[in-house]
C-alpha cells in the first residue's frame, strides 16, 4: 500500500502481505468475533458481551470461542491479499500525474476492492461461520467440524448456500473497504506531513491510525454487517425474503438500534484489526517485493 510518488504497486507482492496480514488478524480477533455474531443472533437488549462469554466458555470452554475459525482464517487471508492487490490497482489507476490520491479516488478504490472480496472470498467464509457459531450453540451440534459443515451445507442448500446474504455483504465490504482504506490513507497523510521528509511512519503511529480507522468504520457500517449475520443464519431461509424484508423485520420488531447490535465486540475487533492488518502490511510488503524484484 505504498504511497510513495509515482512508485508502482507490486500485485504479487500485495497478495502475500495482505494474505498473511489477514492470517494473522482472523486468528488474533477472531473470539471478539465469536461474540459480536452471537449477540446479533439475539433479539433480547439484556443479552451483553460479558454474558455471553461467561455462557459460551462455560459451556463449550475456551475452544467455544473459536468456533468455525478455520474457515474465517483461511477466508480472511483470501480476503485481504484480494482486498490490497485489488485496492494498490484500483489506486494506481486512479493517482494523478504525481502520484498522489484523493480522498474520494481513495475511498471509490476501496469501494471497488471490497465488492471483490465479497464475491470472491469473504460470503462463502462468513456463511460457514455464522451457520458454525449459531450450530455450536445447540446441545447436539449438526456439524462435526468446518468440513463437515461445508458439506452439509452444500448437500442441503447446494452451492448457492455458502451465497446467503450476498447483497448485504458486498455493502458491508464495498462500504468497509471505502471507509477503512480512505480514513487510513487520509490521517496517514496527515501523519506523514508532521514528520521529517522522507521519514518512514514508527510502527506505533501505524498501528494506532490503523486503529483509527476501526473506529470509523464500525460506527459507519455496523447496520451492513447485522443484516449479513441474519440473513446467513440457519433459520434465514424462513424467516427473511430478502436483505430489504430482513432490515424492515429487525426495524420494526427489534427497534431501529437493534442495527447496532454487537457494536461493542465489533470495535474491539476492528480496533484491533486495524492496527494488526497495516501494522503487518506495512511490515511486509516491502519485504515480499524485494525478494520477487
Amino acid at each position: 500500500m505504498s504511497t510513495k510518488g509515482t512508485e508502482k504497486e507490486k500485485p504479487i507482492a500485495s497478495l502475500i502481505a495482505g494474505a498473511t496480514a489477514g492470517g494473522i488478524e482472523a486468528f488474533v480477533t477472531y473470539p471478539l468475533e465469536s461474540l459480536k455474531t452471537q449477540l446479533q443472533f439475539h433479539a433480547d437488549a439484556k443479552t451483553t458481551p460479558w454474558s455471553l462469554l461467561k455462557d459460551t466458555v462455560q459451556r463449550r470452554g475456551i475452544k467455544g470461542l473459536y468456533a468455525g475459525v478455520p474457515a474465517v482464517i483461511v477466508g480472511n487471508a483470501v480476503k485481504a491479499g484480494v482486498r490490497f492487490t485489488t485496492y494498490d490497482q484500483f489506486k494506481s489507476m486512479l493517482k494523478d500525474d504525481q502520484g498522489n490520491i484523493t480522498a474520494p479516488r481513495s475511498m471509490l478504490a476501496g469501494l471497488c476492492a471490497g465488492m471483490m472480496e465479497a464475491i470472491i472470498a469473504v460470503t462463502p467464509s462468513e456463511t460457514i461461520k455464522t451457520k458454525m457459531i449459531e450450530d455450536s450453540k445447540r446441545d447436539v451440534p449438526h456439524y462435526r467440524g468446518t468440513m463437515d459443515g461445508v458439506r452439509k451445507i452444500v448437500a442441503e442448500e447446494g452451492v448457492g448456500g455458502l451465497y446467503r446474504g450476498v447483497g448485504p455483504v458486498m455493502l458491508r465490504q464495498g462500504a468497509n473497504s471505502a471507509v477503512r482504506f480512505s480514513s487510513y490513507s487520509t490521517i496517514k497523510q496527515l501523519a506523514q506531513g508532521s514528520l521529517p521528509p522522507g521519514s518512514v511512519l514508527p510502527g506505533w503511529m501505524t498501528f494506532g491510525i490503523g486503529s483509527m480507522a476501526g473506529i470509523i468504520t464500525v460506527y459507519t457500517t455496523m447496520p451492513f454487517d447485522v443484516i449479513k449475520t441474519r440473513m446467513q443464519t440457519i433459520e434465514a431461509k424462513k424467516e427473511y425474503r430478502n436483505a430489504v424484508h430482513c432490515a424492515y423485520r429487525i426495524i420494526t420488531e427489534e427497534g431501529v438500534l437493534k442495527l447496532w447490535k454487537g457494536t461493542v465486540p465489533r470495535l474491539g475487533r476492528l480496533v484491533l484489526s486495524g492496527g494488526i492488518v497495516f501494522s503487518v502490511y506495512e511490515k511486509v510488503y516491502p519485504v515480499a517485493a524485494s525478494f520477487l524484484s
